[in-house]
């Protein structure tokens, strides 16, 4: 979200509420890497967001659900208002939740699918009703505090969750559970497992057995599954991280470096030290 007068409510900085009401265009061109768990909710605006270096544009109301080390830049938007909830993992992730609503559930930690929500009117109106608990709360600063925000929070996130539930096809079938764990298995191994073999190994299934899995889904192919979250992870480590391209190299697993740059450039048409270039300046 593009940098503008804001009002904000903290606690402890380790969560945050901020509202924004505003009609401007603007446009932010230089990526910033996400520190804490964020959500924004644009809720009358439009513009494109780039979400590790992929495009999303929007028009009227939709949430947003970004995770730290995620890169986001604001291409346009024209916000006339907007909120932003942002939570360290020490306010809500440590604490047991139901799969689906927790920071590894539908809406975070996943970037494998779409990071946003549409709502309807009848959406807006019990998010609405949330917000405004939670500015009430901020605002007394009364005896367990603490658990109050949390608990709104869960309720926003909740309810978020039965939104992308409602309005989005979320199948259960024997294909997108093996998907699932396909990508659960990537996201846990990717830095040091390069190969479809040893996944499939992993799943007991053959690597042609899981290719045409993700055929029936309409996917793409488990080699490009696993070669694009590697270049995502690499592409952010070129634009944060102090190390050399060389030591990137090594912490992709890659034991040749001149490899990695021909991986890279294979898949972004970019060399390494270019796109750093490019982004950096």
């Amino acid at each position: 979200m593009a940098i503008q007068d804001i009002k904000t409510y903290n606690f402890q900085d380790v969560f945050s509420l901020q509202l924004v009401q505003f009609e401007k265009a603007c446009v932010v061109n230089k990526p910033t890497q996400i520190d804490d768990y964020k959500i924004f909710w644009i809720k009358d605006g439009e513009g494109t967001y780039n979400i590790d270096f992929k495009s999303y544009s929007f028009n009227g109301s939709v949430l947003f659900f970004l995770s730290p080390g995620q890169v986001f830049t604001v291409d346009s938007e024209k916000i006339k208002e907007a909120y932003q909830l942002s939570f360290t993992r020490d306010f809500y992730c440590i604490q047991t939740h139901d799969a689906e609503i927790s920071c590894n559930g539908l809406l975070f930690n996943n970037v494998y699918e779409t990071p946003f929500v549409i709502p309807t009117q009848r959406d807006i109106r019990k998010l609405d009703f949330i917000l405004e608990n939670l500015v009430e709360e901020f605002n007394a600063e009364e005896t367990a505090q603490y658990e109050m925000l949390q608990s709104f929070l869960k309720q926003f996130i909740i309810y978020s969750v039965r939104i992308k539930k409602e309005h989005s096809e979320i199948k259960e079938d024997t294909e997108t559970k093996l998907f699932k764990d396909f990508s659960l298995l990537v996201e846990q191994n990717f830095k040091k497992l390069h190969s479809v073999t040893d996944y499939a190994n992993r799943l007991a299934i053959s690597p042609k057995s899981l290719t045409k899995h993700f055929q029936k889904i309409g996917s793409e192919t488990p080699s490009d599954f696993i070669k694009n979250r590697i270049i995502t992870e690499a592409k952010r480590q070129l634009l944060y991280s102090s190390e050399a391209i060389k030591q990137i190299a090594f912490d992709l697993g890659f034991n040749d470096p001149a490899y990695f740059s021909r991986f890279f450039t294979k898949g972004t048409g970019f060399s390494p030290a270019q796109f750093k270039k490019q982004y950096k300046g």
